[in-house]
């Protein structure tokens, strides 16, 4: 009866595919695994937001949050283009690069881990122990935490998409429940920091070595995909810095309360962000097998605006829920309501910048995602000082919303211009 049930699935979704011009059986089968990885990751950054925001004094999670988006920028160093790069090169075969990328972050990732030396060197010199201690954990594990998650990029491009979503969601469980333990016995706040880089570390290095050891690392060795990573990596550089940009400029600006209120107001609409994540985790190995931007671009249109409706669904929905979510699950952040209804605006256009741009890293566009890296980063610097000098908080939600859109125009503007170019090659 099962396997009856099985054909008939199948052959609906087979029939599908002459509507929606997209292979459903691969979305489908993928798509379950990822999605169920988001569903958890959304009830434990649930769970965890309501720890945070019943347990942790606001100006103790607002100064986590600094550290935390500090930690981001530090890791810059680890080459975070390289993890893009694995997943591409092993989409077609070439496996062998991946303990050379694992080594290459490892060693650039310890300019990350002396440079937070000299930040709690900085603060141990103002006489901010708590920040002192917690940079110091941050050296510690800056070197390795991010590189050890290359695993993720080899299941990915292998398509071993239930094997990742079950070690993606036991990760987050256990983050939440390390976290969620520390939280309720105490909000010191360089045991918490303490807690976040350990429990991840650990978790990270227990999953790498499985994936190695059940997915024996053969085939081919391109030596491009270092050389392509680390351009990916130089792109990112603005694009990190832009991105962890408002946590920070908030913080020194308005306060540790101002950042916790601005943290938990885009809290949710975050965790959506995470839905279409997904479609372009899917999307990549695809468009990376034998495809020409230009052929990609004769589809991606159209999916691109059935993304947008669905987009538009959840948003309104989200809007609508929101003030009953937070009176329900984070009363102490009402505040939070207004800013979080106007930011949710940005889910609308998040299927645009991020589909575009995943045909272009698929596609190798090294200058066009070099244009894109640069134009979109400065653009979203410019407007942060601007908005946030001006308008404060609401100006920081205002310009999330702004650098999107400015964002999906020029990552189509490029993408049509890859496209003609690989049409008239």
């Amino acid at each position: 009866m099962f396997r009856s049930l099985q054909q008939k699935i199948y052959k609906l979704l087979k029939r599908s595919e002459k509507y929606t011009k997209t292979d459903m059986v691969y979305l489908a089968k993928g798509g379950f695994w990822l999605t169920l990885y988001q569903g958890f990751s959304i009830l434990t950054g649930f769970l965890l937001a309501i720890a945070f925001a019943n347990l942790l004094p606001k100006e103790t999670y607002g100064t986590y949050k600094y550290i935390l988006s500090i930690a981001s920028l530090l890791s810059i160093p680890t080459l975070s283009g390289i993890n893009t790069a694995i997943t591409q090169a092993v989409a077609r075969g070439f496996e062998q690069s991946f303990y050379p990328a694992l080594k290459t972050k490892i060693k650039w990732g310890l300019l990350g881990g002396v440079a937070s030396l000299f930040l709690a060197l900085y603060y141990y010199t103002n006489d901010n122990n708590t920040l002192t201690i917690s940079f110091l954990i941050v050296a510690l594990f800056t070197p390795f935490m991010d590189p050890l998650s290359l695993y993720t990029s080899y299941l990915s491009g292998k398509k071993e998409f239930r094997i990742l979503s079950k070690y993606n969601i036991i990760t987050r469980v256990f983050d939440a429940i390390v976290l969620g333990v520390v939280i309720y016995f105490t909000s010191n706040l360089f045991l918490l920091v303490a807690a976040y880089f350990i429990a991840n570390t650990t978790i990270r290095f227990i999953f790498f070595k499985l994936t190695t050891k059940n997915f024996p690392i053969h085939h081919k060795y391109d030596p491009s995909t270092l050389s392509y990573g680390k351009h990916l990596s130089l792109m990112n550089i603005i694009t990190t810095i832009a991105g962890q940009l408002d946590k920070v400029l908030v913080f020194h600006y308005l306060g540790a309360v101002d950042l916790a209120i601005f943290s938990f107001a885009i809290i949710m609409p975050e965790h959506i962000k995470g839905i279409f994540k997904n479609i372009n985790a899917l999307a990549f190995p695809k468009f990376s097998e034998n495809h020409t931007t230009a052929e990609i671009k004769k589809t991606i249109f159209k999916k691109m605006g059935k993304l947008l409706i669905l987009a538009t669904a959840i948003t309104i929905v989200y809007v609508v829920a929101s003030p009953y979510i937070f009176r329900w699950l984070f009363p102490e952040y009402i505040e939070s309501i207004f800013y979080s209804q106007i930011f949710a605006i940005s889910i609308i256009l998040l299927p645009i910048t991020g589909l575009m741009l995943t045909a272009l890293q698929a596609q190798k566009a090294q200058k066009e995602l070099y244009q894109f890296n640069i134009y979109s980063s400065i653009t979203q610097i410019v407007i942060l000082f601007f908005f946030i000098y001006f308008y404060g908080l609401m100006g920081m939600i205002v310009a999330r919303i702004v650098i999107r859109f400015i964002s999906g125009a020029i990552s189509i503007a490029l993408l049509n211009k890859a496209a003609a170019k690989s049409t008239s090659a």
